[in-house]
């Protein structure tokens, strides 16, 4: 995955700064993303999103309002209709580079702002909100102290997450005059709403008023005890797998280049020249990654090649027990291997041949650690030890096993 920067004008004119998140395999999809109120596109749970969609191939674009984070403008100048607009010339930004979004997702009063902005935006197929308020005037309440002020004096200075921002009298007034039914009645893509019961900032029947005005399809996914901002690593993890899980079924995703391989092919194609990520392809239905660790030049975003040939030789000897179990109608309730690869040099190797005790080289060691639960006899779990090395991987893999090679 590759981060870019970029900027585009908003409402105002002003630069707006923003991070374009693009996997290293081709684009499937693309996403938009506003941030919370007063908050900027960097916060966890923000990269943390747009990161997981980037790793299954949606771009993902996430922008500072204006006057927020790196954008320029000012703040006070802005309201709640100037940030639907920046999320329109967000989207239209990204429809000059031949990228229009379908993926619409707001955090708080971002969410609010992407269900107005939905409308506008043509190429939207799909709606998340993640802790988004049912009236946009609730966002009042975090310098509810200081509304005599505005309205009087024509604006204030207020201290919100540790910073101060000049709050205007039109920003009151503004954000007064939006309402989201109509919004919602009318929004014409699916809708995903995301909210944690113990929400502190923003309470839980927001979700439930924002779910019962939309119309079908719409989906609600609580977040459990996670806070407003989604700051706990956990639970910015959940929420994106969430959002990527829910949004394969609205979009309209290209296919990854190898999904054309034969019935009875893997085929393995490069995702990118640039990194080690493999794309697989089983049978030209089943996708799976292979990449390597950060540390080995890969991005880690999927197992290396050994890791894989560990999972066949673990998920191979885990079948062939239920097999065997389930023909003796033994009591076998669950069953499980952890599976590690190493290289070992031979003179340390037990099981090594004479002949190969001459050279000075290494064998490739699976050690299997097999974990059976269920009321079996001493007798039986041994017997099941011995059946572990009937696995055909197994075989296969303590064989000499033959591979023949020949350019296409």
């Amino acid at each position: 995955m590759s981060s870019k920067r970029i900027e585009f004008n908003g409402h105002n004119d002003a630069k707006l700064s923003a991070r374009l998140e693009l996997p290293n395999s081709p684009v499937r999809a693309v996403a938009l993303m506003a941030h919370c109120f007063t908050c900027s596109k960097d916060i966890p749970a923000a990269r943390r999103i747009a990161s997981k969609l980037a790793s299954f191939g949606i771009a993902t674009l996430r922008f500072d309002f204006t006057g927020l984070g790196h954008s320029e403008g000012e703040f006070a100048n802005t309201n709640f209709s100037s940030n639907v607009q920046d999320i329109v010339l967000a989207a239209e930004h990204l429809s000059s580079l031949d990228m229009a979004p379908q993926l619409l997702i707001g955090h708080s009063l971002g969410g609010a702002a992407i269900i107005k902005a939905a409308g506008q935006i043509n190429s939207a197929r799909a709606v998340v909100t993640i802790g988004a308020p049912a009236d946009p005037s609730h966002v009042t309440h975090n310098f509810a102290n200081h509304l005599d002020k505005i309205n009087q004096q024509g604006s204030a200075k207020v201290t919100l997450a540790g910073r101060e921002f000049e709050i205007q009298k039109q920003f009151i007034d503004d954000i007064k005059l939006q309402s989201l039914s109509e919004s919602l009645t009318t929004l014409k893509r699916a809708l995903l709403v995301l909210h944690a019961p113990l929400d502190q900032t923003v309470s839980i029947d927001n979700a439930a008023q924002l779910f019962s005005a939309a119309k079908h399809p719409k989906s609600f996914v609580t977040l459990d005890n996670a806070d407003h901002l989604v700051s706990r690593a956990e639970d910015a993890d959940y929420l994106a797998e969430v959002i990527l899980a829910w949004s394969k079924r609205y979009l309209v995703l290209a296919q990854p280049q190898t999904n054309n391989a034969p019935e009875g092919v893997v085929r393995v194609s490069e995702a990118s020249n640039k990194g080690f990520k493999q794309d697989i392809t089983v049978d030209g239905q089943h996708q799976l990654v292979a990449d390597e660790p950060e540390s080995y030049g890969g991005t880690n975003q999927g197992p290396s090649p050994y890791q894989l040939v560990s999972s066949g030789l673990g998920a191979c000897t885990t079948m062939t027990l239920r097999m065997y179990a389930q023909r003796k109608k033994w009591p076998l309730d669950h069953v499980y291997v952890d599976v590690t690869h190493n290289k070992r040099h031979i003179d340390a190797c037990n099981e090594c041949d004479a002949e190969a005790l001459e050279k000075p080289i290494k064998k490739d060691i699976f050690t299997r650690e097999i974990t059976l639960i269920g009321n079996l006899t001493q007798a039986q779990k041994e017997q099941l030890l011995a059946i572990a090395d009937k696995c055909p991987v197994h075989k296969t893999l303590h064989g000499q096993a033959v591979i023949e090679t020949r350019l296409s």
